[in-house]
């Protein structure tokens, strides 16, 4: 039975989008179904919005983490609708809609209708430079190979070895994969991640086969694409941002929200509240120390904290969270004149294979994406450094990250160091590894966790990076709290 004159107190500990997203989700189901609640949401920073930032630098929009958002997940076109900002998404630029892959130092184009590992066409592969002619037969030949049904995880790397050769794997799918996940594809879960092309594997026994019968099937198909599906993908005029400070604004409506407070530990008392341990201040100056009670707490934040704030009083959960590692990476965001550029930047990227040898991950043409991201006669580029193959780059200072990139960038891409800006964007432990057994490890945490009636986990590091994932984690994590108090 729902108790409308009773308010229930609940803390989400975290201010980024699946925080906010999840303070959102309860106000309107509060309003739905009559409930009375009271929201405090925690945020151990100065601001909200979590890595999701957009920065102006000039004449420059520069965008600190993600820079766009897939489609065919609802969750993020859902939220703007409920924000009022669905007719100001826009879509990526029809003329850049392709994507580089470094071999040998030169970039080339990926092979037209080639989806991170399945060639949709023979001839645009055939005629790649990409790989050598050994590499493409081996590629095609995947038609014939028998397919594996026993359900069992596996890494990517296995995998597409499996399907597709080693040649394939390193000079392909490993960049385009690894520029999502920063991620070690020995280790990266399949299921975890493109669960897809496994169901693909199972039901037409071979991934081209499944291909050629999709696109036959597709009423509208994009012309011209390769890579990532760009089409799929869309922001706004004023960048992430926008969706932020619109997210940020109805939040505050309906919440108390409480910044610089460092939530230091979530323990069950002998009544089933939850007690919930903070101290408020700057890092610079000792503040208030808090101990507060609430009848639920939705954790939105990563894993390894999780774990922390947990520890004491759920030891087996605490444990099953600090299985799920991380990864850190620095963004070089960089303003140019594109007369400094020997390449043209006709597409909205490169990524670099690991076999290369070289010392970035990718470099992100982003002014090419989306209008207004860069002046005219400029570009806008953001450079990936370190993920989890190159982890050891992440422990230098910025000056010797802005050296790396200034190197690289002249060899792979031509262009003279004379930048109207350069900064360096760090992301410390901020990508989850979704290693082999990722699923597995997600069970045992939500089952132990229900367990523990009024408490909730949200994030990337369960089921999905993306910002949809993280918008849609944080509004299941809301109505699983509130389904306590509901028949």
């Amino acid at each position: 039975m729902t108790t409308p004159n009773v308010p229930r107190r609940i803390a989400i500990v975290g201010g980024g989008i699946t925080g906010l997203s999840a303070a959102l989700r309860l106000s309107d189901i509060a309003h739905e179904r009559g409930l009375a609640i009271d929201v405090t949401l925690l945020e151990n920073s100065d601001r909200l919005g979590g890595v999701l930032q957009t920065e102006r630098i000039g004449e420059y929009l520069v965008e600190h983490a993600a820079d766009m958002w897939i489609t065919n997940k609802p969750e993020g076109v859902r939220l703007c609708e409920r924000l009022g900002l669905a007719e100001r998404l826009i879509p990526t630029d029809t003329e850049f809609r392709r994507s580089f892959v470094l071999r040998n130092g030169i970039p080339h184009a990926v092979p037209e209708g080639f989806q991170l590992m399945v060639p949709e066409q023979a001839w645009p592969l055939l005629r790649s430079p990409l790989l050598s002619w050994r590499g493409k037969l081996r590629m095609l030949a995947e038609y014939f190979v028998p397919a594996r049904r026993d359900g069992a995880d596996e890494s990517l790397a296995d995998f597409v070895c499996r399907r597709f050769g080693r040649e394939a794997f390193e000079r392909l799918v490993q960049p385009l994969v690894g520029g999502i996940y920063t991620a070690d594809p020995e280790k990266l879960s399949l299921k975890a991640t493109l669960p897809r092309f496994i169901d693909m594997e199972r039901t037409h026994g071979s991934l081209i086969r499944a291909a050629i019968t999709e696109r036959r099937h597709r009423q509208a198909k994009e012309v011209g694409t390769s890579g990532a599906r760009y089409g799929l993908f869309v922001s706004l005029p004023n960048g992430i941002q926008e969706l932020m400070n619109a997210l940020i604004e109805q939040v505050k409506n309906h919440t108390t929200i409480r910044l610089q407070t460092a939530v230091q530990s979530v323990r069950r008392d002998e009544l089933g509240r939850f007690v919930v341990t903070s101290e408020s201040g700057s890092s610079s100056t000792s503040g208030e120390t808090l101990r507060e009670e609430f009848d639920a707490v939705v954790l939105a934040v990563p894993a390894y904290v999780a774990s922390r704030l947990l520890r004491a009083d759920q030891q087996l959960l605490a444990d099953e969270l600090s299985r799920i590692e991380y990864a850190s990476t620095v963004v070089i965001a960089s303003g140019h004149k594109l007369a400094d550029i020997r390449h043209p930047l006709n597409a909205f990227g490169m990524v670099i294979p690991h076999i290369e040898r070289r010392k970035v991950l990718a470099v992100s043409f982003t002014s090419r994406k989306f209008p207004g991201r860069a002046p005219d006669g400029h570009v806008l580029l953001r450079t990936f450094v370190g993920g989890a193959l190159q982890s050891e780059l992440n422990g230098l200072d910025d000056s010797g990250i802005l050296d790396i990139v200034r190197d690289e960038l002249s060899v792979m891409l031509g262009v003279r160091w004379n930048p109207d800006f350069a900064v360096a964007l760090r992301h410390t432990l901020a990508m989850p590894q979704y290693h082999v057994g990722h699923l597995e490890i997600v069970a045992r945490i939500e089952a132990t966790l229900s367990a523990c009636r009024g408490l909730a986990l949200a994030g990337s590091y369960l089921r999905g990076v993306g910002i949809p994932d993280s918008i849609g984690s944080g509004e299941c994590a809301a109505e699983k709290v509130l389904s306590h108090w509901v028949e």
